[in-house]
C-alpha cells in the first residue's frame, strides 16, 4: 500500500533542521524492512510574526510503500521516534494519508497553498483530517506542528510545489550536456522550463552551478532550466537553474 507522510517543527534554534530528522527516519524504516521510501520533499509555508516556527516554517515529506501487516509497527516506530528524537521546546507534528482513488486530495492541496499565504490554526487542521479520513498526530508541545504536517501533505498531494532534499554534483558550471544523459540518473525525472514545458532527450543544456537541486513539478522529480544567454555557448538555450534560484521552490 502506498502512503504519504509528513512531518513538521522537531527543531530549536541551532540544532539540525527536520529534514535531517527525516531522513534518519527513513533510513530506520528501511534497515527494519518495514517500509522503502521515496525522496523527501521541502514545502515552504507563510512566515508570519502569529506563526511559530524555528528557521524558515517549512515542512518534509515522503512517501512509502508497505506491506498492510506492518501499519501499525510503523505507525508506533513514528510515535516513539517523534517523542524521543525531536528537540525539546519544539512542538513536532505528523500526518499520514494512504493514497487511494477516494482520497479527497482537492481539499488537502487546497489547504495546502491556503498555509503557504495566511495563518492557519490546528482547529482548522484537526477539521479538514476529521473530514478526509487521514491521521493527524501532535508529539510534544504545543504540538502546531500539525498545522505544518497537513499543509505538506496537502502540497505534495498537488504535485507541483517544493524541492528535493539534497543536492547533486552533475557537471561543473558550463558544462554542456544532454537532457538524456541527466535523466539517467535515478533522481532525475525530466528537465523542465519554469513554464513547465518539458525537454527532449537530445536537448543540450549548460549547467549552470556545481550544485543541482531538483523540484517537484508535474507529480515529477525534475531539474529546472531557465533562458541560457550565455554568449560562449552559442545554440544552447537553456541552462539547469542555479542554487539560488532554487530557492523559490
Amino acid at each position: 500500500m502506498n502512503y504519504m507522510v509528513c512531518i513538521d517543527d522537531t527543531d530549536m534554534p541551532g540544532t539540525r533542521g527536520t529534514g535531517w530528522l527525516v531522513e534518519d527516519l527513513c533510513r530506520i524504516l528501511t534497515a527494519e524492512k518495514l517500509a522503502a521510501t521515496k525522496a523527501i520533499s521541502r514545502h515552504q509555508l507563510y512566515v508570519h510574526k502569529d506563526i511559530p516556527y524555528t528557521s524558515h516554517n517549512s515542512a518534509m515529506g515522503f512517501e512509502m510503500i508497505l506491506e498492510p501487516r506492518y501499519y501499525d509497527a510503523v505507525m508506533s516506530l513514528f510515535q516513539i521516534f517523534l517523542e524521543t528524537r525531536t528537540e525539546k521546546g519544539s512542538d513536532p507534528g505528523l500526518c499520514v494519508v494512504q493514497l487511494s482513488d477516494s482520497l479527497d486530495d482537492e481539499s488537502l492541496a487546497a489547504f495546502g497553498k491556503a498555509a503557504k499565504n495566511r495563518v492557519l490554526t490546528k482547529s482548522d487542521a484537526y477539521s479538514l483530517a476529521a473530514r478526509t479520513g487521514v491521521h493527524l498526530s501532535e508529539h510534544g508541545g504545543t504540538g502546531q506542528g500539525v498545522v505544518g504536517a497537513l499543509a505538506g501533505i496537502g502540497l505534495r498531494l498537488s504535485g507541483n510545489d517544493g524541492r528535493y532534499r539534497g543536492w547533486y554534483h552533475l557537471g561543473r558550471p558550463g558544462d554542456i550536456v544532454s537532457v538524456g544523459a541527466l535523466c539517467e540518473y535515478p533522481f532525475v525525472d525530466a528537465l523542465v522550463t519554469c513554464d513547465g514545458h518539458y525537454l527532449a532527450l537530445d536537448t543540450r543544456v549548460m549547467m549552470g552551478s556545481e550544485k543541482t537541486k531538483t523540484v517537484r513539478m508535474g507529480h515529477r522529480q525534475v531539474i529546472v532550466v531557465a533562458p541560457c544567454n550565455d554568449p560562449a555557448c552559442p545554440g544552447i538555450a537553456y541552462r539547469t537553474i542555479t542554487k539560488k534560484e532554487a530557492k523559490k521552490y
